[in-house]
C-alpha cells in the first residue's frame, strides 16, 4: 500500500517539482497547461515511501505487480499530445497504475474513467485518489483490452502499457472525431507512440516518436496473486 509522505521534507519539496518542470520544458514540453498541472502534483505521493526521493528523476520507477510510473518526461509527452488534438472532455485510460496520470488528467479538466487489471494498484490508487479528493475520476477493475463499452463513447482512449497495434473495439468507444493514443511494440526491442484520429469510420496515424512502457496483459491480477511485487 503507498503511503503519503509530507511534500515540504528534502529531495520531494515543492522547490523539486519546479526543478522537474524546467527540466521539461528544456526537453521541448511547451504546454503550460501540462507544466503547470505536473508542478502542482506532489509525484512522490504516487510511489511508495522508500522510492518518494526518487520521484522527480527522469525515470520511471517501480509499484508493484511487476508494473512502473512513467517517467515524468513521457508522461508530459502523452498529455501535451493528447491536448493538441483539441478539447477533450471525456477520457478512457486504459490502466491507471498508481493513480498519478490519472490525477493529471482529472486536474486538467477531464472526466476520467480509468481501468487496471491489477486489483492491489486499483485499491491503492483508488484510496490515494479519494484522499486528494480529485472530482471527475471514475476507476473499474478489469481488462482494459475490452474498454468501457458502457461509459461510452469519450473523446479520447489513452493507454499506459504498450500493444502490439491499436486495438480496433476500443475505436468504436471513441466519439467521431476523437483520439487514440499508445505505445506499440513491433515485435522486436522498440515501440513507438502512436496516436490516431478517428472519424468514424477510420483512424489516420501519428508516429510520435520512441517510448518505453511495459506490457498490456488480458485479464485481471486479485489482491493475493503478489507477482512482481
Amino acid at each position: 500500500m503507498l503511503r503519503l509522505v509530507k511534500p515540504e521534507v528534502g529531495m520531494i519539496s515543492p522547490r523539486t517539482r519546479e526543478r522537474m518542470v524546467a527540466s521539461l520544458r528544456a526537453a521541448g514540453i511547451d504546454d503550460d497547461r501540462v507544466l503547470a498541472a505536473m508542478l502542482a502534483l506532489p509525484r512522490h505521493l504516487f510511489v511508495a515511501e522508500a522510492l518518494a526521493s526518487r520521484a522527480y528523476e527522469p525515470v520511471s520507477l517501480p509499484i508493484g505487480w511487476g508494473q512502473t510510473i512513467s517517467q515524468p518526461l513521457m508522461v508530459a509527452r502523452m498529455l501535451a499530445a493528447l491536448l493538441a488534438t483539441g478539447p477533450v472532455q471525456r477520457v478512457l485510460e486504459i490502466g491507471t497504475g498508481s493513480g498519478y496520470q490519472t490525477a493529471l488528467l482529472a486536474n486538467l479538466g477531464m472526466e476520467v474513467f480509468s481501468i487496471e487489471r491489477v486489483e492491489g494498484l486499483h485499491r491503492a490508487a483508488a484510496e490515494l485518489l479519494q484522499r486528494l479528493a480529485i472530482p471527475r475520476i471514475h476507476l473499474r477493475l478489469g481488462d482494459g483490452s475490452q474498454g468501457w463499452a458502457d461509459a461510452a463513447p469519450f473523446d479520447a482512449v489513452v493507454f499506459t502499457a504498450a500493444v502490439p497495434c491499436a486495438l480496433p473495439p476500443l475505436f468504436h468507444q471513441l466519439r467521431p472525431g476523437g483520439c487514440l493514443l499508445s505505445p506499440e511494440a513491433d515485435g522486436r526491442e522498440e515501440q513507438r507512440l502512436k496516436l490516431y484520429r478517428w472519424d468514424g469510420q477510420q483512424a489516420q496515424e501519428e508516429d510520435l516518436g520512441e517510448c518505453r512502457f511495459v506490457p498490456l496483459l488480458p485479464g485481471t491480477v486479485s489482491q493475493k496473486d503478489r507477482i512482481g511485487v
